[in-house]
This record gives structure tokens, C-alpha cells and sequence, in this order.
């Protein structure tokens, strides 16, 4: 047998190979036969072909828990030797029959020629059922000494400029260690971000459909990532588009000259100053806001409101509803509540009084001590296990989801199991210990080398950020300081860009990447020139949450009308226009309470407390925070906040004891109502301020005066007293109000 003829796997028993000897005196023949013949090698050739067929998914041979039939595959072909082991020597080699390839059973399998439950895979005229012959005839080689390891995929082109209904053709180019190249188009894996924007077939064929913005296809081939992108104009003019208020326009505009899609125009004063106050400190106007606002002649008067609702404390209080429930602040049992407490009021003091971005980080990542003297320990409360902690801090920190890389090679990412436990490594050395309040433990850094082990490899690795090298950490070093250094570093490609997205979705809707926290490689931004644009403004800001969301609201992008013109109704990612979206569970319950005049009241808390300033997931037992989804603060997703309607959600509003309640409350709105001597007109207009902040229109005020002076009769068909029949109607009306979608959503 020649030198480079048959390099079989270090790592096989000796009880295998002498199993199997019949099978390699056949190989050696074989392979004899073979000479002159192109080298078919396991890795490079014979696991792309099966990756392409599908033979390595989750739902074929790398199913969970056994594969399908005693065959079993690893995911994707990420551990190349384990398939090997399987196909050759498993199941007593019957698999593989060198000396008459075309009976072996892995090939007949895959051509169907004889029954298989996943299908004809592979055609026996194909280059893909030509490789696996040839390599069973060759020998079942799994390497040789001049096998190329493969070290990057390149897709051309990897941007173009393509029209509606259009084809491109892309090309796949797998780049190997001696500087060579190979045209792998026919064996690369697509898939495509959006499959209404466009299609993509197995042969790298992109069409695009009718819906214009940017669409991307994915392109793998053995473990690696390559991204083609592309822009799929509208191509209507774009004759005038607002003036620039900074950089995000700029970026936001630009992009739509370059689409072709005109953006909706700019919203009125009434709209603006409703939305603005929605999305910073989560409430409606006060009818004298809205008075106040609409009656000012400043010229900067909408810069000048957004100051003010950022000094206000409804913005911490609105952005600590958003940041707690990812953090977990979770209340499982009564001993929970000094710990749940001490942390959102540390979350929310912390934002009130700005402190930079990277610092809260800091403090949570790096907390020691006790709750009632470091609040932040809290988290080390409810997330307990290293592996929790990477996972929670990469995803929600990061934008970087590791949960796949701790059993197999990130199927879209180049993590590996190595990657997922050297994270894990930052928190080995966390100690714990009892203290004299139930429930809570001292939090501590344990002196000593920190490593986590791979449970695959059995190797004890150092901590590395996300193959970041974080050399060696001394034992009296606390390793968690480290990651937050390298984490709020301005070189970090990660953790600016993770919030930024997060914040702009909270805005505009729609991150500009999708979903927010699944920032990688294969999944690339809508408008990258805006997302780096933002990152490094942040960065250079010093991580200044405040000045993110002052510079995002300002902005002219943000402040566009919700209504659509006749060339952006389908534009769903490009900004042209404002994405109304439904209330927040808790904001919704703090704007029927502004409106009818109403307080709902939670336990253990003062009145007037509202729904938004809700410290923990225990206040969930509130049916209307059920059915509106408020989240229970289970993971690190945002996800987990429903904001999807439901007929649950259409029953309550219209007829819960609950809502009917807040609409007869003594001395509420439609009580006040009754009992004024303003004119019903006045009135109408003061009920339009407080639901939309707006003035009615002539033809709403009308209808309104209709009602109110239409008689009315009880039901054994008595004329109901004029007092008790305004109530009633101010009632009526307001509940009319407060189920529309004007109320309902930020527009």
C-alpha cells in the first residue's frame, strides 16, 4: 500500500480495525486499481455531498438521539471522524462494500434502490452519487497527508444591484490551505433571509420577487459562511425627501434614493408629541401637554419635548420594564421580594440618572457581595449555572445566540463547542455563601486558575471571548472583570452593536437587524452604512443611552407619518414610513386608567403606582397584564412579550367587569364629564386630547353631540333619568375611544 494511499483515524480501537481487516485487504486492491484516478478525500469531497442531500440534518441521520435506523450523523458534518466511524465501521461495516461499490448499502440507500425512508437523496447519473462510488472503489480513505484543510468560502458577486423579478446566479468559491480554490456552487447549502422577497434553488439561482428593499441569501459549505446581498429596487422617483435632522437620516434616506422608494411625509405636532411620549416614558400626553405643544411657536419645540421626557421619571421607569424582565428579575417565592425590589430599583436609578451603558454592564457582570449592599448580585440569584450565564450574557449583551455550540458547531456561526465553554470559563470561579437573610447567598470571586471543560473533548479550557484570547488571567483575578473589559471595548464588534439594534427595534419596530438579538455574520442589517453609523456614535458618546435616544427621536426618520403613500404600503424594512405597533401590556392599563380617570391598584405598592413602574413578574396575576402579554421574565428574549392581538384581548376591552369598572369609577373622566358645566363641545374636545392628543374633527364632534343627545329608554322601556343617561354616555363614549386602533397603537 503506498505511503498516501490510506491515513485511517487515530483515535479507532484496535478491536475495530481487527474487525474490519477483511475490509482494508480489499481496500488495498481497490485503492491499486484506483491509481491515476482523482483522490476522493472524506472530508473535502464525500461530507459536502451529503450535506447537500441532506443526509447530516436534524430531521435525517443527525436526529437526537440515535439518527434514523441505528445510522447516525453528526450535525451538518461539523465531527467528520464520528461519521466516518459510522458509516465504515458501524454496524459491522455492512455499510460500505469496496470490493462491489454499487452493492453497498450506503449507496443504494441514497438512490433508492432499495427502501428508504428518507427518499431517493441522490440520482445514480449524479456527480454527487459519482463521488461516494469513487470513493468507496478508492478505498473508503479518510484522509491523506496532502489533504487541504478548508479555509474560507467566497460567493460572488457578494452585493448587486437586482431588479424586481430578476435572476442572479451566484457563484461559490472554497478557499484551502496551500492558496488554492474550488468552484463548490453545486455543493454549497442556500437559504434565503426573506422567501417573500426572493427565491433561491440548489443550484445558487437567485430570483427576486415583486417587494422592493434588501434581501440575503446564505451560503454554507462545510462549516463555513458566506453572504450574498442584494438590493431589489422599487425604482419610483424619489424627488424630495425631508432635510436632514443628523446622520440617521442621512443613512435612512440615502437608501431609499438608492431603493427608489419615496418616504411617507413628516407627521403633524398632535401625532408626534403622542408617539414621542409613548416610546420614551411610556405614557400618553396630559391634556395640557398636548395643549401646551400644539399652541408653541418654537421652532425646536419637538427637541425641546424630548429633553423633557428624558429628564422625566417615566423614561426610567418605561426602560426598566423593558430591562428587568430580560434580566429575570423573576419572584418565585415570598424571600424574593428584597432582592426583586433592590434590583429594578438599581436599574431604574441607574437609567434615570444615565449612567453609561458599559458601566451598568460592569456592575452586574462583575457584582459581588450582597443584595441589600450591591443590588446587581440579584442576577447571580436567578441565573445560577455558568452555562445559563454565557448564554444570557451572549445574547443579550452580545446580540450572539450560543445555545446550539454547546453540543455541536453553530449551524449559521463559526462557534464551537470550545468558543461555548471558554465563555463559560469567565463565571468557573464564582463562590457562593449562605447569609443570614433567607434565600440570599454572598456572591464572591473564588481565588484559583479558572477553566470549564468540553464536555465532548474532556479539555479544560481558559477563558476566550468568543475566540478572543483573554491570555493568562492571574488566580487572584476575578476573570468576569476581564470579559467586561474586552466587552465595552470600542474594538469589540459585539456589544454596541447588540444595543444599538435592540433600542432602534424599540423605535422603529423592526430591528435593524432581525430578530435583535441574532447578530452574526449570516445575518446581515438592512442598512449596515446606518448600523455602524450608530455603533460607533454610541461608542463615541461613551455609551450614552440618553444622547442614543435623543439622537434616534430627533431624528426626521423617526418622525415620518405612520400614513403610507402610493409606493411604500409594502415596505416593511426600510423605514420609509412610521410601523404602528399595539401598546405594551403595561402601558396600555396606565393610558385606559389616564383616560377614564381610573387607578389600578398593586399589592405591596403605593397608590398611584403605575403599571409600567412594576418591579417583578408577580404583578402578572393582573388578567389584563395576562391576556396583554406582559412577560414573565423567563428569558432573555424579547420575544417573550406578546404583542400580537387575540380575541382575548377584544372580549376585555369590550366587556371585562374590569374595564367596566375604570369607566364608572366614582369622580373618574366620565363622572367629571357629567358633572361639568363646560360645553359638550369643550368636552368632546377635551375627551379627543386625552385619548389621541388631537383635537376632534368636525365631522367626530358631530357624531359625538349625536349620541350624547339622543334619548334613551331602561329596559322595561322607562326614560332614563337625564343625569344618569349623560353618565352613561360620557361612559359609552369613552369606552368607544379606547377601542380603536388610534387608541390602541403608537402611530
Amino acid at each position: 500500500m503506498s505511503r498516501d494511499s490510506q491515513v485511517l483515524p487515530a483515535k479507532l480501537p484496535m478491536s475495530l480495525l481487527q474487525g474490519t481487516l477483511c475490509v482494508f485487504l480489499l481496500v488495498t486492491n481497490s485503492i491499486s486499481a484506483a491509481e491515476g484516478t482523482k483522490s476522493i478525500s472524506f472530508t473535502n469531497d464525500v461530507i459536502p455531498v451529503l450535506t447537500k442531500a441532506g443526509c447530516n440534518t436534524g430531521v435525517c441521520h443527525a436526529k437526537a438521539g440515535g439518527g434514523q435506523n441505528g445510522f447516525q450523523l453528526s450535525l451538518l458534518g461539523f465531527e467528520t471522524l464520528d461519521d466516518y466511524e459510522a458509516i465504515v465501521l458501524d454496524g459491522r461495516g455492512r455499510r460500505v462494500f469496496p470490493a462491489s461499490p454499487d452493492q453497498s448499502l450506503f449507496l443504494k440507500k441514497a438512490a433508492a434502490l432499495v427502501p428508504h425512508g428518507g427518499g431517493m437523496r441522490l440520482t445514480p447519473d449524479s456527480s454527487g452519487y459519482e463521488i461516494l462510488h469513487s470513493w468507496i472503489e478508492q478505498g473508503l480513505r479518510y484522509s491523506d497527508e496532502q489533504a487541504l484543510e478548508l479555509v474560507s468560502v467566497e460567493v460572488q458577486p457578494s452585493r448587486s444591484l437586482l431588479e424586481m423579478n430578476q435572476q442572479q446566479q451566484l457563484k461559490v468559491l472554497a478557499k484551502y490551505s496551500d492558496g488554492s480554490t474550488r468552484d463548490v456552487t453545486s455543493l454549497a447549502l442556500y437559504e434565503v433571509n426573506s422567501e417573500a422577497m426572493a427565491h433561491v434553488d440548489e443550484a445558487g439561482l437567485v430570483k427576486a420577487s415583486d417587494i422592493p428593499g434588501k434581501v440575503a441569501v446564505m451560503v454554507r459549505y462545510q462549516g463555513q459562511v458566506s453572504v450574498y446581498t442584494a438590493a431589489v429596487p422599487l425604482g419610483a422617483p424619489v424627488d424630495a425627501v425631508p432635510e436632514s435632522n443628523n446622520f440617521v437620516d442621512d443613512f435612512v434616506f440615502g437608501n431609499l434614493k438608492q431603493l427608489g422608494i419615496p418616504p411617507s411625509s413628516i407627521c403633524d405636532d398632535a401625532t408626534f408629541l403622542r408617539r414621542v411620549s409613548l416610546d420614551i416614558s411610556g405614557r400618553i400626553p396630559t391634556e395640557k401637554e398636548t395643549t401646551d405643544f400644539l399652541a408653541s411657536s418654537e421652532p425646536n419645540k419637538r427637541d425641546i419635548v424630548i429633553q423633557r421626557l428624558l429628564r422625566s421619571p417615566g423614561y426610567a421607569d418605561y426602560f426598566a420594564s423593558k430591562w428587568t424582565p430580560l434580566l429575570k428579575n423573576r419572584r418565585d417565592n415570598a424571600s424574593d421580594i428584597t432582592a426583586n425590589f433592590a434590583f429594578h430599583a438599581w436599574i431604574r436609578d441607574s437609567l434615570l440618572a444615565n449612567v453609561a451603558y458599559d458601566q451598568i454592564v460592569r456592575e452586574l457582570l462583575a457584582a459581588t457581595g450582597t443584595v441589600v449592599s450591591n443590588p446587581p448580585v440579584a442576577w447571580y440569584k436567578r441565573v445560577k449555572d455558568p452555562k445559563e450565564q454565557l448564554e444570557d450574557v451572549a445574547q443579550l449583551f452580545l446580540g450572539v445566540r450560543m445555545q446550539c455550540a454547546q453540543c455541536h458547531h453553530h449551524p449559521f456561526e463559526r462557534w464551537s463547542q470550545d468558543d461555548y465553554y471558554s465563555l463559560s470559563a469567565f463565571f468557573s470561579q464564582i463562590g457562593r455563601k449562605p447569609t443570614a437573610t433567607a434565600g440570599e447567598d454572598l456572591i464572591f470571586h473564588k481565588r484559583g486558575i479558572a477553566t470549564a471543560k468540553n464536555v465532548k473533548s474532556g479539555e479544560a479550557l481558559t477563558p476566550a471571548a468568543l475566540g478572543v484570547d483573554m491570555g493568562d488571567i492571574p488566580p487572584d483575578v476575578d476573570p468576569r472583570l476581564k470579559l467586561a473589559d474586552w466587552m465595552s471595548s470600542p474594538e469589540n464588534p459585539y456589544f454596541a452593536k447588540a444595543l444599538v439594534n435592540r433600542y432602534w427595534k424599540h423605535f422603529f419596530s423592526r430591528g435593524l437587524i432581525e430578530p435583535e438579538d441574532d447578530i452574526r455574520d449570516t445575518n446581515p442589517p438592512t442598512n449596515p452604512e446606518l448600523l455602524a453609523a450608530l455603533e460607533k456614535h454610541f461608542i463615541d458618546s461613551g455609551y450614552d443611552l440618553k444622547e442614543l435616544v435623543r439622537t434616534i427621536t430627533s431624528s426626521k426618520a423617526y418622525q415620518l407619518s405612520a400614513m403610507p403613500n402610493e409606493h411604500n404600503l409594502g415596505d416593511r424594512q426600510n423605514y420609509s414610513r412610521f410601523y404602528p405597533r399595539r401598546m405594551q401590556a403595561e402601558v396600555l392599563l396606565d393610558a385606559i386608567d389616564d383616560l377614564t380617570g381610573a387607578t389600578t391598584r398593586f399589592a405591596n405598592l403605593p397608590v398611584g403606582t403605575r403599571a409600567i413602574a412594576l418591579p417583578d413578574n408577580s404583578y402578572n396575576s393582573s388578567q389584563f397584564l395576562q391576556v396583554f402579554g406582559r412577560p414573565s421574565s423567563l428569558s432573555v428574549c424579547e420575544c417573550e412579550r406578546v404583542q400580537s392581538s387575540s380575541l382575548a384581548q377584544s372580549l376585555h376591552l369590550i366587556n371585562s367587569s374590569e374595564i367596566k369598572s375604570k369607566l364608572a369609577t366614582g369622580n373618574g373622566q366620565a363622572d367629571q364629564f357629567a358633572k361639568s358645566d363646560e360645553s359638550t363641545e369643550a368636552k368632546i374636545q377635551e375627551m379627543y386630547l386625552l385619548a389621541y392628543s388631537r383635537k376632534p374633527e368636525p365631522h367626530e364632534i358631530e357624531t359625538a353631540l349625536e349620541y350624547l343627545n339622543t334619548p334613551a329608554v331602561d329596559a322595561e322601556g322607562k326614560p332614563i333619568a337625564p343625569a344618569t343617561l349623560e353618565k352613561q354616555n360620557w361612559q359609552d363614549l369613552l369606552w368607544a375611544l379606547m377601542n380603536t386602533k388610534e387608541f390602541m397603537f403608537n402611530h
